[in-house]
């Protein structure tokens, strides 16, 4: 999809398109029709009542500048979020894209409905993450994805923010198609290569730690869950620099395990395949960081993936075996299934020890629990620092990727204590099961402030998801945008 501005509505268009409010009269910033077309539009209007989402196409004759218009509902003005404009921009998308249009025009609504900056981005994002489809197996592929004009008002601000917003959209769709490959696709070797690639193109630093020197090195947890398998285990680390050299970087951490079958602990086979977004969290990191890079973000930003596959066999790691991870603490395994926090456990213990980094922030389809707690539209957070905590949670309402935080006070901590080890890799019974997988992390880490996002009911579409046109069936690349838009932040 190629995206470009223009001021007036007069250029020609496959199809125009612009929003109406709910039991409105007006499309917003088309304010002069031909009187010909205002009766049919009139009508449109009074059909569609503005219904939040609802579509109504108005033919046109051939000599004027559009062939089409298209009126797209936004529901009434009190109840829109920051979701809304993004979510119909969406569905206008999939529409051009099912009228086989080349190229199809949107009315970016006037300043004074809503800021303009942010109606690009949202347009932006919504159209081109909602024409993404994940068909690389399919004999037959996708129709070409139509291009998109938006009419607005002249900016000096607009060209950066159209930049920034496809940036954004495509580093979403970047870890959406990696995190739908399936496993035999897709192992640990393969992350790192995708890894190799971006750094390469987007001059980035990149080292990969792999099975030999995990070991060597002490990465016990690392190494443990990834002894079962054929494909070895790999920490793969990305630093982006560009920030002042004596800058505290904030280091990013996403779980990637290939695929989990629970290991000797072995899973249920029901939805048992639907464990190759299991790697989600790494995949998070990889979006992240592409974008980051591209966008040259004037700040130190590092991320670090420990990527593992979980299998059972004759070298698996076993429940009753006690594990020495990299920050020297010793974990009792009781369950092999947990085994998100033990790799994510080498990995902020080594982000922290090697880069003393202003601030940690992990990602990881870590406990059912959490579909349990919270369902699988909002994602849970558990942190140490209230500061840090404000700021993503400012950066949550501005992406609409919803979050909420649970508690982690002594209690939890308690709750993983070990008899013959420092701590174990499961709680008591199925209590706070989200929290204590989040008091395992904190064992991890000293005093650097810290936010864990336990993504396990909003990386991909499940059953009780909500629909959203730009989140089609599969990996939603939850996360990508709302830690961009706080890094961005932290730039300005």
């Amino acid at each position: 999809m190629k995206i470009k501005t223009e001021s007036s509505i007069k250029k020609k268009t496959d199809l125009l398109c612009g929003f109406v409010l709910e039991n409105s009269n007006k499309v917003l910033g088309l304010s002069k029709i031909d009187r010909k077309i205002a009766l049919s539009v009139n009508q449109s209007l009074k059909d569609m009542e503005g219904k939040l989402g609802k579509l109504s196409i108005i033919p046109l004759p051939e000599d004027k500048y559009a062939k089409r218009i298209l009126l797209a509902g936004l529901g009434k003005k009190e109840e829109w979020t920051e979701d809304t404009l993004r979510n119909v921009s969406g569905k206008i998308a999939q529409k051009a894209r099912e009228l086989k249009l080349k190229e199809f025009s949107i009315i970016s609504p006037p300043s004074f409905e809503i800021d303009p900056i942010s109606s690009i981005s949202q347009i932006i994002e919504g159209s081109k993450m909602a024409l993404y489809k994940f068909d690389k197996f399919k004999a037959e592929k996708t129709e070409n994805e139509p291009n998109l004009t938006i009419i607005v008002s002249e900016s000096n601000k607009i060209s950066k923010a159209i930049r920034t917003s496809e940036i954004v959209a495509d580093g979403a769709i970047f870890t959406k198609s990696i995190a739908n490959l399936p496993p035999n696709e897709c192992t640990p070797t393969t992350l790192a290569n995708f890894a190799k690639m971006i750094s390469k193109k987007n001059k980035m630093k990149c080292s990969v730690i792999s099975k030999l020197e995990l070991k060597k090195k002490g990465f016990g947890g690392i190494s443990a869950v990834g002894q079962g398998s054929k494909n070895e285990p790999k920490l793969i680390v990305l630093e982006h620099n560009n920030g002042p050299t004596n800058q505290k970087p904030i280091v990013l951490v996403g779980k990637a395990v290939t695929f989990d079958t629970g290991g000797i602990s072995l899973k249920p086979g029901d939805k048992m395949d639907e464990m190759k977004f299991d790697k989600c969290g790494g995949c998070t990191v990889l979006g992240i960081m592409k974008a980051v890079s591209e966008l040259k973000l004037p700040i130190n930003v590092v991320g670090i993936v420990p990527s593992v596959e979980n299998m059972p066999g004759g070298e698996s790691y076993r429940p009753g075996d006690i594990i020495k991870l990299y920050s020297g603490k010793t974990a009792e395994i009781l369950n092999t299934d947990a085994e998100g926090r033990l790799i994510l456990a080498d990995a902020l213990s080594y982000g922290e020890k090697q880069f003393s980094p202003k601030a940690i922030i992990d990602f990881a389809t870590l406990t059912g629990a959490c579909i349990i707690a919270l369902g699988t539209n909002v994602a849970a957070i558990v942190s140490n620092d209230e500061k840090l905590t404000r700021k993503i949670n400012d950066a949550s309402k501005r992406t609409s990727e919803e979050i909420w935080e649970l508690p982690l006070n002594q209690d939890y901590m308690d709750m993983i204590k070990s008899d013959v080890a420092d701590m174990k890799n499961v709680g008591i019974g199925r209590a706070a099961g989200t929290i204590t997988a989040a008091a395992f992390l904190k064992n991890a880490i000293n005093n650097t402030p810290w936010i864990h996002f336990d993504i396990a009911g909003v990386a991909w579409t499940q059953t009780a998801t909500k629909e959203k046109s730009y989140n089609p069936k599969g990996a939603t690349g939850f996360g990508v945008r709302l830690i961009l838009d706080y890094l961005q932040k932290l730039e300005s």
